[in-house]
């Protein structure tokens, strides 16, 4: 059965920082605003301690995402989940058309991706099969789970680096391995890291090679010796979790329903008012590269304003 929800000014896809951002200016324009998300609160959902969005000292990810997603709603927003698995132009000329895996449709004159992006995997025989039994993404999600134990955290920038000093609270001895010959990382979160002392090791200009285990991950083998807890030399790290943070991927998927350019990398292209080669369409957040590597909630919750100030705009002048 199809469910087809029409009227809305604005269609934000995805439910992260810049989505929920987006839907509280458009509210605030009086737009009438649907945000829809397979996961809410996307990667800040997960993020753990934020130390870093002004005006909040400290909060986790999860809190600050309900915060916004209430304050979006305070000015008449809706916030649903649900996976889009289709996206067209009106049939009656301007606006488009969403379509979600369980059959409702939504139609809005413009529409806004905040779709952010994926998690990069290693690429290794076993990672699907060992994912949830020691291979693990999420390291605010698992990593209370390695109490008193040895893990690994794969990276090299300051995501990981965050990984490593929560897990500090938990395991007995981190792995950080990275193929780098440097860390990348705010200078505060590095210097927290090293006041973890022998708790973790650095494993520079190294890589994982292979994950070893049948019902759960046992040990890894590295890309060189390695000179381990046994004192011997080995290519083989025994471990009880192994976390991964080596970046993320966009989603090209969505917006090659209605041919919106990519640049080079997979990111949706956008001018300096978020919108697209599309007209009515815009983007904003972590699906975008408008401040390239740099990625935070602050950013994506600037452009996530700039876009609904866009849209507002476009609609106020096509009425």
């Amino acid at each position: 059965m199809i469910t087809l929800f029409m009227g809305y000014d604005i269609i934000i896809i995805g439910s992260g920082a810049a989505g929920l951002s987006a839907a509280m200016y458009a509210g605030r324009y009086k737009m009438q605003a649907l945000v829809i998300g397979k996961e809410f609160g996307g990667e800040t959902a997960t993020a753990g301690l934020i130390e870093n969005y002004p005006g909040i000292l400290s909060i986790d990810g999860y809190d600050l995402v309900i915060a916004m997603k209430e304050q979006a709603e305070r000015y008449g927003a809706e916030v649903r989940e649900g996976e889009i698995v289709h996206i067209e132009k009106s049939g009656k000329g301007a606006g488009f058309v969403v379509k979600t895996k369980t059959g409702e449709q939504y139609e809005g004159a413009t529409l806004l991706f905040t779709i952010g992006s994926k998690r990069r995997h290693l690429g290794l025989e076993k990672e699907a099969e060992l994912t949830g039994k020691g291979v693990h993404y999420c390291v605010t999600c698992d990593g209370p789970l390695y109490g008193g134990k040895n893990v690994a955290m794969i990276g090299g920038g300051d995501s990981s680096v965050k990984g490593v000093n929560f897990l500090g609270a938990y395991a007995k001895k981190i792995y950080f391995i990275t193929r780098e010959k440097e860390i990348r990382a705010e200078a505060v979160n590095f210097e927290q890291m090293q006041n973890l002392g022998s708790k973790v090791e650095i494993l520079y200009q190294t890589e994982v090679k292979e994950l070893i285990g049948e019902n759960k991950l046992e040990k890894v083998k590295l890309s060189k010796p390695y000179n381990g807890l046994s004192g011997q030399e080995s290519d083989e790290l025994v471990l009880d979790g192994l976390f991964v943070e080596i970046g993320f991927d966009p989603d090209r998927n969505l917006p090659s329903f209605l041919g919106i350019e990519l640049d080079e990398m997979g990111y949706i292209k956008v001018d300096n008012k978020m919108k697209t080669n599309i007209l009515g369409v815009f983007a904003a957040g972590d699906g975008t590269n408008f401040f390239g590597s740099f990625k935070q909630d602050t950013t994506a919750s600037a452009l996530g304003a700039v876009a609904a100030t866009s849209a507002y705009e476009y609609i106020k002048a096509n009425k």
